[in-house]
């Protein structure tokens, strides 16, 4: 499978994410992702009722676990 992400699930333009997308981009599964927005630690926030996730939130995510795991 080639680790390049393609045109159609990843758009650098985009502002905000689905959670879906998000848990796409961490590798992760979506009923984790909403895990992780439930406890807070990936922002979020509703936009005319749908969930999004600022596109930076999970460079932001992961930045935090890393410092987190040098820190200890």
């Amino acid at each position: 499978m080639d680790a390049t992400p393609s045109a159609a699930t990843y758009d650098p333009t985009l502002v905000l994410l689905k959670v879906e997308e998000a848990a796409r981009r961490l590798q992760i599964g979506r009923t984790t992702c909403f895990a992780l927005i439930r406890t807070g630690e990936l922002e979020s926030l509703l936009v005319g009722g749908l969930r999004r996730v600022p596109a930076d939130a999970p460079a932001a995510y992961l930045a935090r676990r890393r410092a987190e795991r040098h820190a200890a």
